[in-house]
């Protein structure tokens, strides 16, 4: 059973991942931000005596619910917009917010060596821009496999799909990110 401070503890190592990972989904940092604070009360509200060990399935399966139920709630407002368009104005989306924000970088690494500190920012917004073009579910396995850390077995609970799905996506999207990368001139 989880204590309050390894829930809190849990949370904060949690947050900024959680984050990009609602970013890439939904494109829009406001709405990221909600997803995750939602998630986070989830977690916090209805499993606060689950296991430590535990917490990071659950939340990851709250966080892809979250995304999920994003979509559907604006299916259904991009209908009402579509049917009251004349009534309703549109928002444009912020394309002005910087996609790494939140990469922490040493300062000291900046001036230690800044042309290469310079390039591997660079190849780090390449990689995010590519993540971007990957479709939905191929970057969710992805995310948690190799950003998560999630083993196969996990991301294919948090999924809700089998293992091989998680295996299928995992391939197609490494072959994919390969593919937009080298046409950049980026080989891994």
């Amino acid at each position: 059973m989880a204590s309050r401070k390894e829930m809190a503890d849990f949370l904060e190592s949690v947050e900024k991942r959680a984050f990009k990972q609602a970013l890439y989904a939904v494109r829009q940092e406001e709405s990221a931000l909600d997803i995750v604070q939602d998630s986070m009360m989830k977690l916090a509200d209805r499993y606060p005596h689950a296991p430590a060990e535990e917490l990071p399935l659950i939340f990851q399966r709250i966080l892809q619910n979250t995304i999920r139920d994003y979509y559907r709630r604006n299916k259904v407002r991009r209908f009402v917009s579509t049917l009251l368009s004349s009534l309703i104005p549109t928002h444009a989306e912020d394309d002005s917010m910087d996609p790494l924000e939140t990469l922490d970088v040493a300062a000291d690494e900046a001036h230690a060596n800044p042309e290469q500190w310079y390039a591997r920012k660079e190849v780090a917004q390449m990689i995010d821009a590519s993540l971007q073009l990957l479709p939905a579910r191929q970057r969710e396995a992805f995310l948690l496999r190799y950003w998560e850390g999630l083993d196969v077995a996990e991301t294919a609970r948090v999924m809700g799909c089998s293992e091989g799905s998680v295996k299928t996506h995992c391939s197609r999207a490494n072959h994919t990110l390969a593919a937009i990368l080298a046409q950049k001139g980026v080989l891994l």
